[in-house]
This record gives structure tokens, C-alpha cells and sequence, in this order.
């Protein structure tokens, strides 16, 4: 048999073995690395390879460990879950609760908006559907909710965390479209083909580019409750709320104004310019570790420190709009030395807070158990990352990388049809397989194909972040589904929270249509920052 034919044969094999072990429950990294090295052998066996096909991997590996993107990943974990073991989220349902429930639908409302704001200063699917789970699902129940709505809604709206940006998703998509664009310019300039075009893209033009989807999301979540309410009120029945107005208002503020603060900081540090992802993983991290400490402040711990610390931060970042803080110039103005001395201080002010704040938390127990989560999150993540590194080589190695293009490039349609497939795959892999498999192990094969075929690497990139958080809702293996059922009451059936997820899916395959037919949905704030 031709080797070339034998290699793809293989190169397929592969691909479909490394599925099957992986919904086996074997680890994933040593699934995907192990899978690659025994076809590798067999092929090395076949005289399809030799042995120098693997040494691309030490210099993958080391690009994995200086590339400084990546660096956005731990900061982000420890961001989402210093804030989710300092119980802010409880707070936060709780507020909006009593501020929505009274009316008809509005605890399914406040639900969504929770999850938007958790997702957007998280990012943990899990902690996120199961804090939910434990505080919303049974009072909603209790209060005569339909099951399937309070599950559905739960579980949809503790998965715009992938989405909503910062996001640890966008993160290793930015960095593999980065590189993935950089292929694809390279193979067509090899090619002569100077007339195809491949627009640059990083992690912030895909924080930019998911923004507005999100938030479109957020509000057909809420329009599909809202219209639950109206033609099946019983469904969603209104909740009593013991509290008056002025407490509320006061709770409101208190609850409401410090996340919110955080997630202004994160993403307008990123918009504007003032600091790129990874410095801004940083300044969410650091906000993290204040709110966490003023949410432990009482009257023997105060929460001046904290609140100083915090506006020490928002001066840090307007300074650095305004004025141009480097000595790595002839000339340096005196309102600028203002600016550096008022920053010095600042920064001495911060730091004193950060001090206070990392003792509240590790005399309160919740640092250890952060580090501990935190360590475990990011080396699960890279770990992966490696194993599909080895995966991705041996199967280019083999020729895998052809058959794929050549499959996509003889699809009918163009670059519709070889989009559609992809996202026909990655929607049905979604069943089976966890969101990062599916980005490690299919996105670095055919992204490079697609941004060839002029594919807007920004607009592919969101609409691949979409398609991976459908991942969190589609059963038999959906973690959302897994997260709720594990702290869902007696009463609420498997099969209650897989009819109660199918109208969230289809408001998502919607929004994919939507920002399929209109691009610009995803692109117009890409493009106003860029």
C-alpha cells in the first residue's frame, strides 16, 4: 500500500482511538500523548516516520513554557475561585434575588444576570452551576417554578462563564488562532497566493470580539424567561421578598458596586490598552484577593484598608492612560514626575492592602484551599496542553493535516460548507468530549485550513467559544448537567434537567445563526478598538 495512503489511514485511526479512550475516562493528557506515541511507533514500524518527526516537540514545549499569554490562565483560575470560595456569589443571588423575585419571572432573571456577572469576574462553569444549584434551585422549586426552567436556566446561564470575557476559553483559543494564523500566512506566501489575506488576531481581539455575543446571550436568556412569564405564568410564579426598599437599595450598593468595579478594571484595562490580557489576569487577580478580604471585614478587621487599596488600583490604571510612566526616554516632564510620585504612592497604598487582605484570607482558611485549587486547575490545563502536542505532531506527521484539507477544501459550498462542518464536528464531539480536548485536539488542525479559505479569524474564534459552551449543556456527558445533578433536591429528575437545557441549546444554536449571518455582531468592537 502507498505509505502516504497508510499514513492518513493512520493519521484517522489515530484521531478515532484517542476519542474512544477518551470517553473511557482515561486522563486526558496521558490519553492524548500515549495515543500519538504508539501510532507514532506504529508508523516508525511502517517506515512512515522517522524518529526526527519528534524533534519539533522540544521546542513546542518550550514555547509553551515562555509564551506569555499563557501566563493570563493561572491568574484567571485564581481569580474565579478567590472569589468563589470568598462567597461572594452567594451574596450576589441572594441581592438580586430580592430585588427581581417579586416579580413573575424575575428570580429566573436574576439567575441569568448572576450568571453574567460571576462569568464575567469567574469563569468556573462549575463552581459557578453549583452555587447556583444549592442557593437558587430549591427556592425557586419551593416557590412553584417549573423544574425543567429552574434547571434549564441554572445550568445555561453557569456556562457564559466560556463566553463572557475574561475567559479562561478565549485565552487558549486567542493563542491558538495567533499561531494558526502565522501558519496560514506562512503556507500561503510559500504558495505564491498573495491575494488571500489572514487577519492578525490575539487574545484581545477575541475578549472584544465575545463581548457583545455574550451580552446577546444574556438578554435572549432573560427575553426566553420573560416570555415563559407572560404565556405561562404559573411557570414562574413571583416570590415574596421580606425587605424594604431603602435596605435593599443599601444591600444593592454594597453587594453589587465591588464585583462590578473588579470587572470594569479587568475588561476596561484590556479595551481601552491600558494593560494587555496578562497584565490585566494580574489586576483581576489582585482585585480578587480585596474583595475576598473586604468580604471577611468586620468590626475587628475594618474595610477602610480595602476600599483604599481599591482606588489605589483605579488610579494605577488611569495613570497609565494619561501619562507615559517610563524612564526609558532623554526627557522626562514634571507633570509626569507628579504622575510617578502620586503612583508610588499609590502602589505603597496597594500594597499594604493586598498585605491586610492576604491575611484575612489565610487566617480564614480560604487562601490555602484557593493555592491548592488554583495549582491543581492550571496544571490540569497545561498538562493537557502538552499531551496535545505531542498529538498534534504525530498526526501531521502522518498526513493527517492533508487529508483534513483536502477534505475541507473539496467540500461543496467553499469556506461556508468547510465552516459548517467544523462546526458540525465540534458540536457533536461537544457530546462526548470536555471543551479544552476539543480545542487542544481540533482546533489546531483546522483553523489554519479555514483562515487559508479567507475565514475571519476573530469571527471563527467566536463562533468556536459559542459552539464549546453548547459542550457544558448537551448531554449524556454535559458538566453542567453533571454539576446540577450532583446538588439538585430528590425531587428533580436526570431527566427534568435534560428537557430543561433543550430551548437554552437552541437559543445558542439561535445566536450562532445570528452572528453567522451577521458578523459584525462579533467584529464591530474588534475593529473600534483595534
Amino acid at each position: 500500500m502507498d505509505p502516504v495512503l497508510l499514513g492518513e489511514i493512520l493519521s484517522l485511526l489515530m484521531f478515532a482511538t484517542a476519542c474512544v479512550v477518551l470517553l473511557l475516562g482515561f486522563p486526558v493528557a496521558f490519553s492524548l500523548a500515549g495515543v500519538a506515541l504508539f501510532f507514532f511507533a506504529i508508523g516508525y514500524g511502517l517506515d512512515i516516520v522517522r524518529l526526527s518527526d519528534l524533534g519539533a516537540l522540544p521546542n513546542r514545549y518550550f514555547g509553551t513554557m515562555t509564551n506569555y499569554i499563557l501566563v493570563a490562565v493561572p491568574l484567571f483560575v485564581f481569580m474565579g475561585v478567590m472569589l468563589e470560595r470568598s462567597r461572594i456569589a452567594e451574596s450576589l443571588l441572594e441581592t438580586m434575588g430580592q430585588l427581581f423575585g417579586s416579580l413573575r419571572g424575575g428570580l429566573g432573571v436574576a439567575v441569568v444576570l448572576v450568571g453574567m456577572l460571576l462569568a464575567a469576574s469567574t469563569g468556573i462553569v462549575g463552581a459557578t452551576v453549583i452555587t447556583m444549584g444549592l442557593l437558587s434551585l430549591p427556592v425557586m422549586i419551593n416557590n412553584g417554578y417549573d423544574k425543567r426552567l429552574a434547571t434549564g436556566v441554572i445550568c445555561a446561564s453557569g456556562t457564559l462563564g466560556q463566553i463572557i470575557p475574561p475567559s479562561i476559553v478565549l485565552v487558549l483559543l486567542g493563542d491558538i488562532l495567533q499561531g494558526a494564523a502565522s501558519q496560514a500566512r506562512n503556507t500561503l506566501m510559500a504558495e505564491g497566493q498573495w491575494d488571500v489575506v489572514v487577519r492578525p488576531v490575539n487574545v484581545l481581539d477575541l475578549f472584544a470580539g465575545a463581548l457583545m455575543p455574550g451580552l446577546m446571550l444574556v438578554g435572549m436568556y432573560m427575553a426566553y424567561v420573560m416570555l415563559v412569564a407572560t404565556f405561562r405564568p404559573a411557570a414562574c410564579p413571583p416570590i415574596p421578598v421580606n425587605i424594604n426598599k431603602r435596605e435593599l437599595r443599601k444591600k444593592v450598593l454594597r453587594v453589587l458596586v465591588p464585583p462590578s468595579v473588579l470587572i470594569l478594571a479587568v475588561l476596561g484595562s484590556i479595551l481601552v490598552g491600558a494593560a494587555p490580557p496578562t497584565e490585566a489576569a494580574a489586576v483581576g487577580a489582585v482585585g480578587a484577593v480585596l474583595l475576598a478580604g473586604l468580604a471577611i471585614a468586620n468590626e475587628e478587621s475594618p474595610p477602610w484598608p480595602i476600599y483604599a487599596a481599591g482606588l489605589a488600583v483605579a488610579f494605577i490604571v488611569f495613570s497609565r492612560l494619561f501619562f507615559n510612566l517610563s524612564f526609558q526616554r532623554s526627557v522626562v516632564e514634571f507633570t509626569t514626575w507628579l504622575a510617578i510620585a502620586a503612583v508610588t504612592v499609590a502602589v505603597a497604598i496597594l500594597v499594604y492592602g493586598i498585605v491586610v487582605a492576604f491575611w484575612r484570607t489565610f487566617r480564614a482558611g480560604i487562601l490555602t484551599e484557593v493555592m491548592r485549587s488554583s495549582m491543581q486547575i492550571t496544571v490540569m490545563v497545561f498538562v493537557i496542553l502538552l499531551g496535545a502536542s505531542v498529538f498534534a505532531l504525530v498526526f501531521r506527521s502522518l498526513g493527517g493535516e492533508e487529508i483534513v484539507t483536502d477534505v475541507l477544501n473539496n467540500l461543496p459550498g467553499g469556506a461556508f460548507g468547510a465552516v459548517m462542518a467544523v462546526m458540525a464536528l465540534m458540536f457533536f464531539l461537544g457530546f462526548f468530549l470536555d471543551y479544552i480536548e476539543i480545542i487542544f485536539v481540533v482546533v489546531p488542525i483546522v483553523a489554519p485550513i479555514l483562515l487559508m479559505m479567507g475565514v475571519d479569524p476573530v469571527w471563527l474564534g467566536v463562533m468556536m467559544s459559542i459552539n464549546l459552551q453548547m459542550s457544558f449543556l448537551t448531554p449524556p456527558f454535559g458538566f453542567a448537567l453533571f454539576y446540577l445533578r450532583g446538588v439538585a433536591p430528590a425531587s428533580v429528575t436526570t431527566m427534568d434537567i435534560y428537557k430543561g437545557i433543550i430551548p437554552f441549546v437552541l437559543i445558542q444554536l439561535l445566536a450562532l445563526a445570528l452572528i453567522w449571518y451577521f458578523p459584525q455582531i462579533a467584529l464591530w468592537l474588534p475593529d473600534l478598538v483595534g
